[in-house]
This record gives structure tokens, sequence and C-alpha cells, in this order.
């Protein structure tokens, strides 16, 4: 038996940015990750990162090479059928850029963070189980190297994502759930290939929506809106590179560099929210709570929102006593939480093409992206909430 004031439920991103924040706070916790370290570094993610995402990074003492190697954007491009148009976010956000830094990075160096300060991660911890999350004294079990083993904690932290075990702690009876899915996914590429423009392209076509991204200088990520009844096997490499040339700026699509696939795969666009984000004593961060599409690049934000929330939280507990403040982290949480969904939803309806869209619901949208990319208040509301929405404070 062992015993720690917070467990960590899982080691991406949002468990080990709060683990190391708690650590440095002197506040002990212990993360439990069913998978491996090599596993949790293969997966495959975004990496547009708001300014309070990095200032968080900063202050876990992990952001020295985000800092060097970190692409800083003070704006992104727009294509709607070819015709291509610049927003500065810089410009219409007061000030406010974004870092372009892969997910993959960022978890990478708050594990050598985490390995430096001492911090414990028990990878391979099989068969999590949370007990008694509803009384004074919530345990962990799990099973590692044979072992069936039990931790004692103060509070959990569930950080291991939609499919996870943190969730379904809760009583179905206490779940307050939303979800919309849509009728497509994106089908993504990435190559050792220079990007096509300096920032990033959301390309609105008739063919279907488009994105050119990036994780470097030297390496890209291209998306493409596909039928969700697609498969990998539906697509070769040359039909990617092709089809992609058809939906961007004929002025991209020519000093477009193509070359092998790093890695390849489809997935699905779905907006969900569980407003229950604090039962007992769990609470609930990141994709254990919340599921945007990538249209807003909002996903690993929001998640770092949750850790900042909480790991104030978590001080105000241990530092001033502020038990009170409890039931303030799902109100403070959810408040940004559905401003993002809003935004990630209203990027998605304005970008794609939907199979039931009829030649007026085109016309619509095109009117709509015309009013938005040209005037002064549309450019601020998209600039805005694209640079990250202020985090309200946890009083």
């Amino acid at each position: 038996m062992t015993k720690t004031k917070v467990a960590i439920i899982g080691a991406g991103p949002s468990g080990l940015l709060l683990g190391q924040l708690l650590t440095k706070a002197g506040i002990d916790n212990v993360i439990l990750e069913r998978k491996s370290g090599e596993y949790v570094l293969s997966r495959i993610r975004a990496g547009v990162l708001e300014q309070g995402t990095v200032d968080l990074i900063r202050e876990s003492g992990a952001g020295a090479r985000m800092d060097a190697d970190g692409l800083i954007h003070t704006g992104t491009d727009f294509s709607f059928q070819g015709e291509h148009y610049h927003l500065d976010l810089e410009k219409y956000s007061g000030g406010k850029q974004v870092i372009v830094y892969g997910q993959t990075e960022v978890t990478r160096d708050l594990m050598a963070e985490r390995e430096k300060t001492g911090g414990v991660t028990i990878y391979e911890a099989a068969n999590v189980q949370l007990h008694d999350i509803e009384s004074d004294n919530p345990y962990v079990t799990y099973e590692h190297q044979d072992e069936t083993l039990r931790l004692d904690c103060d509070y959990v932290a569930g950080c291991d994502g939609f499919h996870g075990v943190s969730r379904k702690s809760i009583p179905k009876s206490e779940l307050e759930e939303y979800e919309k899915v849509y009728p497509f996914g994106w089908l993504g590429l990435m190559s050792d290939t220079p990007p096509v423009n300096d920032e990033l392209v959301y390309c609105a076509h008739e063919r279907g929506f488009a994105l050119c991204s990036m994780r470097s200088a030297t390496r890209s990520r291209y998306y493409l809106q596909v039928p969700n009844t697609d498969t990998i096997e539906d697509w070769s490499e040359e039909k990617f590179w092709e089809e992609l040339k058809r939906r961007i700026p004929k002025e991209m699509a020519e000093r477009l560099v193509t070359g092998p696939a790093l890695e390849m795969s489809i997935a699905p666009l779905r907006s969900y929210v569980c407003e229950t984000m604090q039962y007992g004593k769990l609470f609930l961060l990141g994709d254990s709570a919340h599921i945007v599409p990538p249209t807003g690049a909002k996903g690993l934000n929001l998640a770092a929102s949750d850790v900042e929330t909480a790991y104030r939280l978590f001080v105000k507990i241990y530092q001033e006593g502020r038990t009170d403040l409890i039931p303030r982290y799902q109100e403070v949480c959810l408040a940004r939480v559905w401003k993002s969904v809003r935004f990630s939803w209203w990027m998605t309806m304005l970008l794609h093409r939907f199979p039931s869209s009829s030649r007026f619901d085109f016309r619509v949208q095109q009117a709509e992206f015309d009013y938005f990319i040209n005037s002064e208040a549309g450019k601020s509301n998209i600039a805005e909430n694209y640079v990250g929405l202020p985090l309200e404070k946890l009083e």
C-alpha cells in the first residue's frame, strides 16, 4: 500500500503537465498510465499552442525546447474556393500569438522534466480501478508486474481520455452528456517535406475541406475531409496529394512539395461534453470530459486550461485549506469548454461541405465566410477565439 495526495490517471500531456505543476508546488502525486512510455510518444496529435498553454508549460519547467524550436505564428490563412485570405491574429486579438509545436514533443519534454525532478510515473499499469471516490478516503487499485497494488489518495485527476476508466467510474445516472457526430472525418498525412506555407491554411472548397499545417520547418501535416465511410485502404499517397492540390489555392498547389508518408490516418469528427467534470473526489480533465473537432485547434489547449484550473485549486486546498472551492472547478472549466466547443463547431460548419447541403446552403456559407473575413468585427471574432479566450480565475 502506498499513499499520495493526488492520483493522476493517464500520462498524456494533461496528466504530465498537472503532475509537474503539482510537483513544483510541493504537492505529492503519482501518475498511472496503462500503456508504455514508448506507446504514449507514438501517438500523433496536433500542436497549435495558445499563449495560456505556452505559459503553463513554461511554469512547469518544461518549456525550454518549445521556446527554442517552436514556430511563432502571428497570423493564419484561409482559402474559399481557391481565393486566398490572410488573418493577422496579432493585430485582431490585441497582440496575442500562437506557437506551433507538436503535442508529441510537448509530451516528450514533460516526461524528461518529470524524470529529472523525480516524479513517479507508473507505466503499463493494467486494470486501473477507482474506489470510494464519493468518500473522504478514495483509492486506486491497479496491476503492475504481476502484482495487484493499491494507491491511497486525497483526490483523483482523470486525465485518461475519452475511453479511459475515470469518467466510467461516475454513476451513469450522474452524468450530464452532450454529443454531436459529424458525417465526415479527416484523413491526415505527415511527411518530411517543407510546409507549403509559413502559416496554417484552412481551405473551404466545393470538393471538401483541406488543412495545410506543419510540425516544424521540415515536417508537414496535411488533412482532407473525407466521408466517414472511407478507410485508409481507399487512399494511396498519390491519390492524397492529387486531391490536396485540387482543394488548395493554385499558387500553393504549384509549389507543394510531396514526399513519402510518415503516417496516414483517418480521425472521425465529433463534439462531446460531459458536464459532470467533478464527482466526489474525482476531477475530469481533457478528453475524458470533452472532445472537439480539430478545426478550431482547441483539443490540447482545452486540456491545458482544465489543468490550470485543477492545479490552482489543489494549491488553494493544500496551502489555504480552501475545500469550499471544489464545486467551482466544474463551473470555471465549463465556461471555457462551451465557448471552445462553439468555436470549433462554427469553424467546422463554416469550412466543410456537408452531404445534405443544398446550393442555398453553400451560398449562405459563402456569404458568412465573406462577412467574417472581410469585416473588422468578423476578423476580431475569429482571432480572439483562435488565440484563446481568457480563463476565469478560481476565487
